[in-house]
């Protein structure tokens, strides 16, 4: 069973995510395809990001600049698929989520495995743009973000009182959404097992290193 972990991406003590989480994880789990972990960032005291070669050590088992770095790299890469769920502050993302993206560093944890995004905000904009957003970064960890999304505008009127959404729609996205996933988590699972490029970071190292020689 592929492990699915749901990224909780706002830290403000009055963040709208506990109305969208818990219904998330819920439908996750009754498809019975996935182990389903959540992941939220509430929890996760990182720093902001300032890893450098400096504090790296070796390549194979980082060390990082602190404890908690290393544990969020070891915990992200359990992971086989992921579902970020995020408002949209200033057209973008948190700045906690992108620093938690960030701190994913040289572990190439998301590297290879499907992403989807849930995007909410208190008006008509459904955190749209934050997904957008969202995408290129995913692309930029090597990872694999999908089409298929979710987004909830309106979000306070977007849930009735027993969690469900009031919008139809809402709940086809989500089904949608977590189809792709199970289908690219397979896939992706599959592919990795028959092994992997090295990154290109490391490839194009090496190719600076020969053309040196």
């Amino acid at each position: 069973m592929k492990k699915l972990q749901i990224i909780v991406g706002s830290t403000r003590p009055t963040r709208a995510a506990e109305r969208i989480f818990p219904w998330i994880a819920d439908q996750a789990i009754r498809r019975g395809d996935f182990d389903v972990e959540v992941i939220d960032l509430r929890e996760w005291k990182l720093p902001f990001f300032q890893e450098h070669l400096g504090t790296i050590g070796d390549f194979a088992d980082p060390t990082y600049s602190d404890p908690v770095v290393r544990a969020w790299n070891a915990k992200i890469a359990e992971g086989d698929a992921y579902v970020i769920i995020s408002p949209e502050y200033n057209h973008s993302v948190p700045g906690e989520l992108k620093n938690a993206i960030d701190s994913v560093f040289v572990s190439f944890a998301l590297r290879n495995k499907p992403v989807a995004f849930v995007g909410y905000s208190a008006g008509i904009a459904a955190g749209t743009r934050a997904v957008e957003h969202l995408a290129l970064i995913a692309i930029e960890a090597e990872a694999v973000p999908l089409r298929n999304t979710v987004l909830i505008p309106s979000v306070a009127s977007a849930f009735g009182e027993d969690g469900e959404p009031t919008n139809p729609a809402t709940e086809a996205a989500l089904a949608i959404t977590l189809d792709d996933l199970s289908w690219w988590a397979n896939a992706l699972a599959s592919a990795r097992a028959d092994g992997e490029l090295p990154p290109a970071a490391f490839r194009l190292r090496a190719a600076a290193a020969a053309d040196a020689d």
